[in-house]
């Protein structure tokens, strides 16, 4: 079977300083994976590269087997990738449902024309609100983003994520700042997530990250010292000893 995402070797480095040095590594269609390891560790370098954002040093990014290397972000999306980021990335003066809205039709052949009412795109404002329900944000729909708490702009920043319907779906840190209330509620709408997405999550909390995912890949210093089941990694004394704080 094809993997949904396969780095071969990848390096980036800035200036004289190598952030990720030969990175390999392969996501299976459905898997949930999580990338963790200590801050500077080269994990959201990683994604930045898997997105497009930036580009490799050297090595091979290939996206359901096609090679996107040096492909645009937005012909990444447009295989069925999306990413979320550590800091908020909304409308905050539009509604919840409007954010919504954009993000349904981004990926659409056919954009919605400023001037024609909303109406118009039945198939649109279903996504939107289907998108709005699938994250527990049925009752906030009319809510402007910025009078809505931290942990449902977060739920709706998954809303927007999902709204393009990605086969491949990248979190960075989206327990971030989040009480455990609201982490406990984020943790438990990105279990209920189609089976069929693909998840890579960076993530700092462990209990959020064993939650979540089938295998863990631990980065230290830009490298990969370690993939595997949660036991096989947690057992692992050289992660003990560099993320774990274990000696």
């Amino acid at each position: 079977m094809t993997p949904v995402l396969s780095l071969t070797r990848v390096s980036k480095s800035f200036g004289g300083l190598a952030a990720l040095s030969d990175v390999s590594l392969s996501v299976g269609p459905g898997e949930r994976r999580a990338i963790i390891g200590p801050n500077g560790a080269g994990k959201t370098t990683l994604f930045s590269l898997i997105s497009g954002e930036a580009l490799p040093s050297g090595g091979e990014i290939l996206l359901f087997g096609r090679d996107v290397t040096r492909l645009a972000p937005h012909r990444r999306a447009a295989l069925g990738l999306a990413r979320t980021y550590q800091i908020t990335n909304l409308f905050p003066r539009l509604t919840a449902f409007a954010n919504c809205v954009l993000a349904a039709q981004a990926l659409r052949p056919m954009k919605l024309h400023p001037h024609r009412d909303l109406r118009r795109y039945p198939e649109v404002l279903h996504r939107a609100g289907e998108v709005l329900a699938a994250v527990g944000l049925a009752g906030k729909a009319d809510a402007t983003v910025q009078d809505l708490s931290h942990g449902e702009q977060r739920q709706l920043e998954i809303a927007l994520a999902i709204a393009g319907t990605p086969r491949l779906l990248l979190l960075d840190e989206p327990t971030a700042g989040l009480s455990p209330a609201e982490s406990t509620t984020m943790t438990t709408l990105l279990k209920g997530l189609d089976p069929s997405i693909t998840l890579l999550v960076i993530e700092h909390d462990m209990d959020v990250a064993f939650a979540l995912t089938d295998r863990i890949t631990v980065l230290h210093y830009g490298k990969v010292v370690a993939d595997g089941l949660r036991h096989e990694v947690t057992a692992n004394p050289l992660v003990q000893e560099i993320y774990l704080g274990v000696a």
